[in-house]
């Protein structure tokens, strides 16, 4: 059974879904540097938003692909 948050992300159209990966970096980005700052209090997220971008590239690259395959199987006929 797919998680709540890939039937969510599946549910976007690619504009969302890069505009939630550009988030989702700069929080990458804030929270590295509480890290270095001594702020973060949860190091558990930082794995979160990076598992969270990884999950989106790949639903971003599986429709780029899926979009290639049937331009190229619409020139083959």
């Amino acid at each position: 059974m797919p998680s709540r948050k890939a039937e969510e992300l599946r549910s976007l159209d690619d504009g969302e879904l890069e505009r939630r990966v550009a988030e989702a970096k700069q929080e990458l980005f804030n929270l590295r540097f509480q890290v270095v700052t001594g702020q973060l209090d949860n190091n558990a997220r930082i794995s979160q938003v990076k598992k969270d971008v990884a999950r989106m590239n790949t639903l971003l690259r599986e429709r780029e692909i899926a979009e290639a395959e049937s331009l190229e199987g619409a020139s083959d006929v």
